[in-house]
């Protein structure tokens, strides 16, 4: 697959579901996909950054949770290529009065921000669209590494593949019954959905992850399991 074609391919399925992101994935994940960016959010605030960046931001749940987490001065940024998800990310910020975070428009495969502009970089469940079968990823973990200071923290939650058989069986099954069945109704976006009950259910284990970012430049990789392995938190440090 090409990089334009893939990055197209990408950009069609997450342009037209802003109005329904948030609904859809309370929903397909029972409600812990609050709890699970809180704990992310955590993370990243462990090593007291000042700066930190919500990287792929959607509608920066991620970059908010940090910021009211936050009980010391620190800048929030949040970056996505979508305007129109910034647009719902912005308005949200702003009706819940989380002030310090700032929006910016771009691509994870060229960074708008200076070397080591961040302590630390936070990403929730967006990791896998660019890391999964895209041709940019030696590109984009480049970029994440560039922008990243020296001993800084990259913290992952994403969706993951359960140790037990059993349930990593059942796993696969949910994402492409009740996930993709259920987000195409309410978003009317079938080609979404499909993806996300795809790439889900055929993404790295986190040791395969661990490898990939231990390969690419990082020096430590801790991991986090969530919900029986379904979903975890990596954190790795440049």
């Amino acid at each position: 697959m090409s990089r334009q074609i893939h990055a197209k391919l990408l950009y069609d399925v997450f342009k037209s579901i802003q109005a329904t992101y948030d609904l859809i994935n309370t929903i397909i994940t029972w409600n812990m996909d609050k709890r699970w960016r809180e704990k992310a959010a955590r993370e990243c605030l462990l090593s007291r950054p000042t700066r930190v960046l919500d990287l792929c931001c959607g509608t920066a749940d991620l970059a908010i949770t940090v910021s009211r987490l936050a009980d010391y001065p620190l800048e929030v940024s949040g970056l996505d290529y979508s305007q129109a998800m910034l647009e719902v990310a912005s308005a949200k910020a702003s009706s819940l009065g989380a002030k310090r975070i700032s929006f910016a428009q771009g691509e994870a495969s060229s960074l708008p921000f200076p070397d080591a502009s961040f302590d630390c970089i936070g990403i929730s469940f967006a990791f896998r669209n660019l890391t999964y079968h895209n041709p940019l990823i030696k590109k984009h973990l480049s970029e994440i590494l560039r922008v990243l200071a020296p001993g800084g923290r990259f913290v992952i939650v994403e969706s993951s593949q359960p140790r037990s058989k059993i349930i990593r069986a059942l796993y696969h099954i949910y994402m492409r019954k009740f996930v993709f069945w259920t987000g195409w109704i309410i978003s009317g976006n079938r080609q979404a959905y499909r993806y996300l009950a795809e790439s889900s259910s055929q993404y790295y284990s986190a040791f395969e992850v661990k490898n990939l970012l231990m390969k690419r430049g990082f020096h430590y990789v801790s991991y986090t399991p969530l919900f029986f392995g379904v979903a975890g938190i990596h954190v790795a440090v440049k």
